[in-house]
């Protein structure tokens, strides 16, 4: 593999080049692996497994220490990808407690932050109901 990006690049079963592959791409790319799953009500919903996360999306952790808790997400590191959940926190040995941040593999959206412009679920809901209109009539 180059020192550079490349979009070239298929695959590899080496884990040190797939995390090369994932620490030198771009954040148009590391956007996308920002996804989270989307919990089954969702999924029917929008037609979507999964979504890019966004802040004010409510989460669910599915692995780990913190395992079955729900969150508001506070802030996304699309650099590190990684996510901050409100009310997730661990204490250090001087006392004071530090947010932690969770991968975004771990979580699943339980509900979506619905006033968020740049989100495009909107319009793709709006596609459907016209659809079902003019199977009505």
């Amino acid at each position: 593999m180059k020192k550079e990006f490349s979009k070239h690049w298929k695959e590899s079963k080496q884990p040190r080049k797939q995390r090369k592959y994932v620490a030198k791409a771009p954040l148009n790319i590391k956007k996308k692996l920002v996804n989270v799953n989307l919990s089954k009500e969702l999924r029917t919903k929008h037609e979507k497994r999964t979504i890019g996360v966004r802040t004010g999306d409510v989460v669910k952790i599915l692995r780990g220490k913190y395992k079955g808790k729900k969150g508001k997400i506070m802030k996304v590191y699309l650099k590190i990808s990684k996510v901050i959940i409100d009310g997730i926190k661990v204490k250090k040995l001087d006392g004071s407690e530090v947010n932690v941040k969770m991968q975004p593999s771990n979580l699943q959206i339980v509900e979506l932050h619905s006033e968020d412009r740049k989100r495009k679920l909107k319009k793709k809901e709006t596609k459907k109901e016209d659809k079902t209109n003019k199977e009505k009539k």
